[in-house]
């Protein structure tokens, strides 16, 4: 990445890799370098950051140095009241600093990083509910709690691979289902959320779950074109199970009445 200067950062944490040009930029060094803006449309440039505008960015950090590792190139500003730490930003994720994900994508280090004030209570031995492995005994960097119900503790590293796979529409607290407050609270913690479909949907998992059942399941089917024939009025007119949906009948072929408007299998009726 030009302005990272790291090849081996995984997606989670930096996002992807955009190539152009001899351009190479990680989408997140992109959000939160501090002297870019989106001038663009979404599909112009890299996410609407116009690659003249990315370049002269590159030029302006090219001799400034990370405060964490040292090396030029750095690009994220600390927004803290009269702070001048700058950082690389993969590095900043390795020191603990946060960078938000919403409105002014503003990032702060370590000193001056947002926190949790929640009143949580830990019982003994509390695990993140996402990996299950055990969490810190105090809301900290690396383990945060669900504002809502203060009962449901994750790793930073677990709730951001949550949100990433849930997107916006999706994502919620894991136990009390909260949506606004655990967002909101999520957001302020640099939680990358991204606006987007949710990834099984995206993918296409799961999408046998959507279709609906399309055949005749009569013992004896009567139609002359077969089980499939799907016809909106008449004998052929095919019939879904009220109850579980996942059996079907031509309504001459189980004795339905023309004027019926539901049906249930022979299971489901009892």
């Amino acid at each position: 990445c030009g302005l990272c200067r790291r090849t081996n950062c995984a997606p989670e944490v930096v996002g992807q890799l955009c190539h152009h040009n001899g351009l190479s930029i990680h989408e997140n060094c992109l959000y939160h370098a501090s002297g870019l803006i989106q001038r663009g449309a979404d599909e112009e440039g890299f996410y609407g950051f116009l690659f003249p505008d990315i370049r002269q960015e590159l030029k302006r950090v090219a001799h400034k140095r990370c405060c964490i590792c040292r090396l030029p190139g750095a690009s994220v500003t600390c927004r803290g009241r009269r702070c001048s730490r700058i950082f690389h930003f993969p590095c900043g994720v390795d020191r603990g600093c946060i960078s938000q994900f919403f409105e002014e994508f503003k990032s702060f280090c370590w000193k001056h990083k947002p926190v949790q004030r929640v009143r949580a209570v830990q019982q003994d031995q509390t695990l993140c509910l996402i990996c299950q492995e055990r969490v810190a005994e105090r809301p900290c960097y690396d383990t945060l709690v669900c504002p809502a119900c203060t009962s449901a503790w994750f790793h930073r590293r677990c709730i951001q691979g949550q949100a990433l796979c849930s997107a916006l529409h999706h994502f919620r607290c894991p136990l009390c289902q909260d949506v606004d407050t655990f967002q909101k609270e999520m957001f302020r913690l640099g939680i990358k959320i991204p606006d987007r479909d949710a990834a099984w949907e995206e993918d296409g998992a799961f999408a046998d779950h959507y279709q609906q059942h399309s055949s005749c399941d009569a013992s004896q089917c009567l139609c002359p074109v077969g089980r499939e024939e799907a016809e909106e009025n008449g004998p052929w007119r095919l019939l879904l199970c009220n109850s579980c949906g996942s059996c079907g009948t031509h309504q001459l072929c189980s004795g339905v009445e023309e004027d019926a408007s539901c049906w249930e299998c022979r299971e489901c009726s009892g």
